[in-house]
């Protein structure tokens, strides 16, 4: 931290604008965060538990499961928290902390969807060399691979946002220690600064983005080629959840990080940021599981699993008394 920093604590404002509405507010997004974590640890156990989904589709589905899960615990529970109390403090330690691992964690679920994507053209361009091409191993990088860049880069945004100086407001303008919100407390915020996190906003957003489409012309050339109509619904099926999961996310990380600020802006931002971290989490599962006969049918294993061993609970408990 620079020596020039003279506010120790922050205050995240974001929804004591609505005073009237935090019951209803915590009680929605308490629910979602159930949710959003039952999902996708579902998912996870699932897949866990199926060898038929032991392949590189599913081994990335299980990592973007528990990355957001992550996001999630990163931000909503100390929003449940703010929603509840008077004091709505957070220390600078604390809030470069969670800037930290929530640019962290979204860079690192931009790069698994990626993965994924370079995953799809793999396995329609080169079906019978599928897995030796995709190997255990090769997986197992792509995702260092991702989690990894997604941390350095989350990292150079933090120093760049927590080395300026803090010496007026200490107001955050959101219910998180988001970008945006922070940088313009600061006294000497200048168009370098700007200019840094821009770009290294761009390179996992927009570089990750172009990774993703890249794979997607490839796959569109390939599916159109095929002689058999079926096979071109296959193939297309196979990408669709994938597809409809890159379009949520990345046109609502964009939206936010991307486009011009204002002052006037934090208000939208903010808004479209609840979308994000508890929308887009909950999304995410019941896309896959809704557009992918196995998962629904894992899935549907494990409550079944579940049912079982709670009745089995309830009648032991039954039989004691």
């Amino acid at each position: 931290m620079d020596n020039h920093t003279t506010v120790s604590t922050f205050l995240l404002w974001g929804f004591s604008s609505f005073p009237d509405l935090q019951d209803l507010l915590f009680v929605m997004v308490f629910f979602s965060h159930v949710t959003i974590l039952a999902a996708n640890v579902s998912i996870i156990v699932a897949v866990k538990l199926n060898h038929s989904l032991h392949i590189p589709m599913y081994f990335f589905l299980c990592g973007l499961s528990f990355s957001e899960t992550c996001t999630a615990m990163v931000i909503i529970p100390r929003m449940l928290v703010d929603l509840l109390s008077d004091s709505k403090s957070i220390s600078v330690f604390e809030c470069a902390t969670q800037m930290f691992f929530f640019f962290g964690l979204s860079g690192n679920n931009c790069f698994i969807m990626a993965a994924m994507s370079y995953d799809r053209y793999t396995a329609i361009h080169n079906p019978l060399h599928y897995s030796t091409l995709m190997t255990q191993k090769i997986c197992f990088q792509l995702m260092m691979a991702a989690w990894l860049v997604g941390f350095l880069v989350s990292m150079c945004i933090v120093t760049i946002v927590f080395n300026l100086s803090f010496c007026d407001s200490n107001t955050i303008q959101h219910f998180f220690c988001d970008i945006s919100p922070v940088v313009c407390l600061a006294c000497d915020y200048t168009l370098s600064y700007e200019m840094a996190i821009f770009v290294l906003s761009a390179f996992v957003l927009v570089g990750s983005f172009i990774l993703i489409m890249i794979s997607y012309v490839f796959i569109g050339s390939i599916v159109m080629k095929m002689p058999s109509a079926k096979g071109r619904y296959k193939a297309f099926s196979t990408c669709s959840s994938h597809l409809t999961v890159v379009c949520t996310h990345f046109g609502f990380a964009g939206f936010v990080y991307l486009r011009p600020k204002s002052s006037d802006s934090f208000r939208e931002d903010m808004l479209m940021a609840v979308t994000y971290t508890v929308l887009t989490p909950l999304l995410n599962p019941i896309v896959y599981s809704l557009r992918n006969k196995e998962m629904q049918i894992a899935l549907r294993k494990i409550v079944n699993s579940a049912n079982r061993f709670i009745l089995q609970m309830v009648n032991k408990r039954t039989l004691n008394i």
